[in-house]
């Protein structure tokens, strides 16, 4: 009889056993980021856009295929038979460092910047343009058939040695990286040391705005500031004349955060290895063009665009 009352409660205690450790293992999970749980070491493959939207690193191919979660343009195509005779914009997998959501990392603003883009190279220049994009790990092997390898937010990249070489090889073979919206003094220090692995010894200079690169296809004038992108809800606040933030295109406080810089790394024909966009947010531009109409005219149309159009059309003719 005993044994009868006492059977209810000893389910009771095993199931809150089995709760507890569920429990447990998640919150374990969601500090490593171990499959699907965010907010650890991104450590894959699979990863959440700021859409929420599952990605798997280890199979995505374009930024086609991913769900949008911003407003963007149809698709369009290129003449048959020449499909691969286009410009495509290539979007790095890479790690960040630990403790901060995947978004932080090479995830952010996909796939919409990349759609986006792509769409305005098509519109405003010359170019053909893949309607795609690419995604791919820095170790594929498809890394060399693309000119141009763009990295967002790489401020907490973390490279492993065989990242390092691939990369090494890339740029020693003619190929070019863009890196953009990294802020603050913190997050240039980690990614100069990462991209100092990859060809010890060389180092950065700040392209003026005297050089052609700000004037190759739009003439970019006046002072750098100027084209500075802050992130969206930042690039809100800063054309409210209601807001303390009024006119600071800056996408945090503080005084390392406030000078926009464009530096970059140049081989022994200076030619553009490396160009990084620092306290600047250019990605946010092209994501969220069309959510704001002010945002656009002021950040979009006027910086974002013009920039990476520039950067691109320059890293493709030298």
């Amino acid at each position: 009889m005993c044994h009868e009352r006492m059977r209810p409660l000893r389910i009771i205690v095993l199931l809150g056993a089995f709760f507890a450790l569920t429990i447990a293992v998640c919150l374990a999970q969601f500090r490593r980021g171990d499959g699907r749980w965010w907010g650890g070491n991104n450590s894959g493959p699979w990863i959440q856009t700021e859409g929420r939207e599952w990605i798997n690193e280890d199979t995505v191919r374009t930024a086609r295929e991913t769900a949008r979660h911003s407003v963007g343009f149809d698709n369009w195509t290129n003449a048959p038979g020449f499909e691969k005779d286009v410009f495509t914009f290539t979007r790095a997998i890479f790690k960040s460092a630990p403790g901060r959501p995947p978004w932080f990392g090479w995830v952010n603003d996909y796939p919409d910047s990349d759609l986006n883009l792509s769409y305005r190279l098509q519109q405003l220049t010359s170019m053909k343009v893949d309607p795609d994009g690419r995604v791919l790990k820095l170790t594929s092997p498809d890394l060399f058939s693309y000119p141009m390898i763009h990295m967002a937010k790489p401020g907490w990249m973390e490279l492993t040695e065989d990242e390092v070489l691939a990369l090494r090889k890339y740029l020693k073979a003619g190929g070019a990286i863009m890196a953009d919206d990294f802020w603050g003094s913190d997050e240039w220090a980690n990614f100069e040391y990462q991209i100092s692995r990859i060809l010890p010894g060389h180092a950065w200079i700040e392209l003026p705005m005297e050089h052609p690169i700000f004037h190759c296809v739009f003439d970019l004038k006046g002072p750098k500031n100027k084209l500075q992108v802050p992130y969206f809800r930042a690039g809100l606040s800063s054309l409210n004349p209601d807001s303390p933030n009024y006119g600071n295109s800056a996408q945090y406080a503080g005084e390392d955060y406030q000078e926009m810089h464009v530096r970059a790394w140049l081989d022994d024909h200076d030619r553009i290895m490396i160009i990084a966009t620092h306290n600047t947010n250019n990605g946010d531009g092209w994501e969220r063009e069309g959510e704001n109409i002010e945002y656009f005219r002021e950040y979009s149309e006027n910086r974002a665009y013009p920039l990476a159009i520039n950067i691109i059309f320059y890293l493709m003719t030298h």
